[in-house]
């Protein structure tokens, strides 16, 4: 870094924040406001790829970046820190090297695990404020419950196919995600990104409003989203805003009766590694699809779309799409074991439940889809 001048920025900083600087609603004092601050970023996905270029763009100061996962080629349509010679590299150690050659005045800080309640406590501690870029309800709550136990503004976004939500959450006098959402959805209704699409502009047009967010509240200029919520619809591109109110009975910040973090997996109803009623796990059916003349004993039917069969698929199965299984109900046998597949596993219980009704008297569905499946038996299967 060059030499300070009498503003306390470097002569390299007055010429990277110019157009900063000359924004009287920010100019030296926000800069330098930018520049002392420390913020967490969870998740390097499809939300924090934005969101860290720009805050980095900015010269915040400190960024934590926390994700445990690695760069898959399915990521890059919407994780624009990655590129494809990132694939296979932790998120963690792409973004740092991204960020640096986009601004090396900015100190990253890599988290290369999981976000738990083991270690949120201690991690959000350190910093002014937390942007989620996770993708899952226990990751909101565990980061909501962590923000407000430690007094740390909560920069939430969120995307669905082609809508997105924006707010700030566990700003003082405000309320919290649990004065939004109290409850978690039922965990059977909750598909998957990659089983229920984005578009990958979305989650790029939300992160930056998370960025926009975190400098406006690092700054202290603007009127951020603080019981606001911002609901955005891509296709016939309107924004609309909710009113949210504290809730007094709140249990993170109304009543304030959670003291401490809790087993958010558990809370939210995630299925674990272990099946469910009706369920098969991959080293079952491995053993199933192994022993005996399997086309005189099983049918193993996937219910994903075309194009991923194309990707990857598990033997010859019988292909029948879940959306046309009801119409296609005498192409199986209802005399045999039938055991269905998609990519994660939601899918396959709906055709399960579909098959069932139709009076199919033997049906497992595979736990956690033909993604488990390649982890666990065919580690050269391409995942998507």
């Amino acid at each position: 870094m060059s030499s300070s001048s009498s503003t306390g920025l470097s002569t390299s900083e007055l010429l990277r924040y110019a157009r900063h600087l000359t924004l009287p609603q920010v100019g030296v004092p926000g800069q330098l406001k930018l520049r002392a601050s420390r913020l967490l970023l969870v998740g390097a996905g499809g939300l924090g790829s934005p969101a860290a270029l720009y805050l980095a763009a900015a010269g915040v100061g400190t960024i934590g970046i926390i994700d445990p996962d690695r760069v898959d080629r399915s990521n890059l349509q919407r994780q624009v820190l990655h590129g494809t010679s990132s694939i296979g590299e932790l998120k963690t150690r792409s973004a740092e090297r991204r960020l640096r050659d986009l601004n090396p005045e900015v100190r990253i800080e890599r988290i290369e695990v999981a976000l738990s309640s083991a270690n949120a406590l201690e991690l959000v501690s350190r910093y002014d404020l937390v942007l989620d870029g996770s993708d899952n309800f226990p990751t909101r709550y565990l980061v909501n419950d962590a923000c407000v136990l430690t007094g740390k503004p909560y920069i939430y976004g969120s995307i669905f196919r082609f809508d997105g939500q924006v707010s700030v959450f566990a700003a003082p006098g405000g309320p919290c995600y649990r004065c939004l959402y109290a409850e978690p959805p039922a965990a059977n209704l909750i598909p998957t990104c990659a089983e229920s699409g984005v578009l990958g502009v979305v989650p790029g047009i939300i992160g930056s409003l998370q960025a926009l967010e975190a400098i406006k509240w690092i700054t202290g200029i603007g009127h951020p989203l603080v019981g606001r919520l911002l609901l955005f619809e891509g296709l016939g591109l309107t924004i609309r805003e909710l009113r949210v109110q504290p809730d007094p009975s709140c249990v993170a910040c109304g009543s304030r009766t959670l003291t401490e973090l809790i087993d958010y997996q558990q809370f939210c109803g995630v299925a674990s590694q272990e099946p469910g009623e009706g369920e098969i796990v991959p080293t079952d059916l491995a053993r199933t699809l192994g022993s005996g003349p399997r086309n005189d004993e099983v049918v193993l039917l996937d219910v994903r779309e075309a194009w991923e069969r194309e990707i990857a698929m598990i033997g010859d199965s019988v292909h029948i799409p879940l959306s046309r299984l009801g119409d296609k109900l005498a192409e199986i046998d209802p005399r045999k074991l039938v055991i269905t597949y998609c990519h994660r596993g939601s899918r396959s219980v709906s055709a399960r439940e579909i098959l069932l009704a139709a009076g199919f008297r033997e049906v497992k569905s595979l736990a956690g889809g033909i993604d488990r499946w390649a982890e666990q038996q065919d580690s050269a299967m391409k995942r998507y």
